[in-house]
């Protein structure tokens, strides 16, 4: 494997000089530019990233942390994430925490000794302490974390309203309100649990019943999940609307209404949230509460490029959310 040594050999220059091409720092002319980047194209050398970030103390490089990237929302998330970083010039090193706050605490110590720039979390475990005091700029996805940390969320509250008004509008008389993994109604930090206020707010003004479930969500095909909501509209044979909070568990719902003969919208009204591709790929087609995730993708990327330029951020950064409607109301 040629090393720089070989490089400025090659190339009839110091050493020094190389490293200088390799680091755009100093001034050099572009003859030399030239004559190193041609040495390096005939040797095939590939420079050392890790030792490059640590002369620029800068690794182009941002750490993402997310539940699970299998699930719809997070892999739609995390494409636009990527996409945005690689306009801007970075790179993204992806962790998948599964909701387990050891693990990460391990990915925060390797994200640190890879000297990333910066760190998007979307994290869901409820102590995010290990977050605080990494001295470096960090984005929050849908979640408060502290009063200096930035947030990019959606308009959960108004989410939460659209969705039920829409149902009490089509005729429902009572309502069922499917929450987990995301957007469950009792973590006050993450931010999509205002689902569950917009849609209770929404109700309390009309005086229309309505039963909560929340499911221990442990995987997208655990069959477990869909038994669970059958005993459930047992439980409630008159619910006649749903809002489920991500498109995933609305799908759930959809298989859960097949087992049960309950045609769809005639008998149960079903929407989602999110508006990921899973909503028009299932049959029904989902009515969904729609939030802009390439928007929110690249305003993440954009403060996170701002923070490392030393400009002031706006803390809260509020997407307007959408309601589409398909064959399920």
């Amino acid at each position: 494997m040629p090393k720089i040594e070989d490089v400025a050999a090659k190339a009839g220059v110091s050493v020094t000089t190389v490293s200088r091409v390799l680091n755009n720092r100093g001034y050099i002319s572009q003859a030399t530019r030239d004559k190193v980047a041609q040495a390096m194209k005939e040797l095939n050398y590939q420079p050392n990233e890790m030792a490059r970030s640590l002369f620029r103390k800068k690794s182009n490089m941002i750490g993402l942390i997310i539940p699970t990237v299998s699930h719809p929302f997070f892999s739609e998330l995390v494409y636009q994430l990527e996409y945005h970083a690689d306009q801007k010039g970075y790179k993204v090193l992806l962790c998948n925490s599964n909701r387990d706050i050891s693990k990460e605490r391990k990915y925060i110590d390797m994200l640190k000794k890879n000297q990333v720039d910066a760190i998007v979390m979307g994290s869901n475990v409820q102590d995010v302490k290990h977050y605080l005091n990494l001295h470096l700029p960090i984005i929050s996805f849908d979640r408060t974390v502290a009063n200096n940390i930035p947030i990019v969320t959606s308009d959960n509250y108004m989410g939460g309203r659209l969705a039920s008004r829409l149902l009490i509008d089509k005729g429902c008389r009572k309502l069922a309100h499917i929450s987990g993994g995301v957007g469950g109604p009792h973590h006050a930090a993450l931010l999509a649990s205002k689902r569950f206020q917009g849609f209770m707010d929404e109700l309390l003004d009309s005086g229309i019943e309505h039963a909560s479930l929340e499911l221990e969500i442990t995987g997208l095909g655990d069959k477990r999940n869909v038994d669970e909501l059958v005993r459930f509209f047992q439980e409630h044979p008159d619910a006649d609307g749903v809002f489920a909070t991500s498109d995933v568990l609305a799908a759930l719902v959809i298989q859960a209404c097949h087992q049960l003969k309950k045609t769809i919208p005639q008998e149960m009204k079903i929407i989602g949230y999110d508006d990921v591709g899973l909503a028009s790929l299932v049959w029904p087609r989902l009515t969904s509460i729609r939030q802009p995730i390439r928007e929110m993708s690249e305003c993440a990327i954009e403060l996170i490029v701002k923070l490392l330029q030393g400009e002031e951020v706006s803390m809260i950064n509020s997407f307007p959310v959408t309601l589409i409607q398909r064959d399920t109301t």
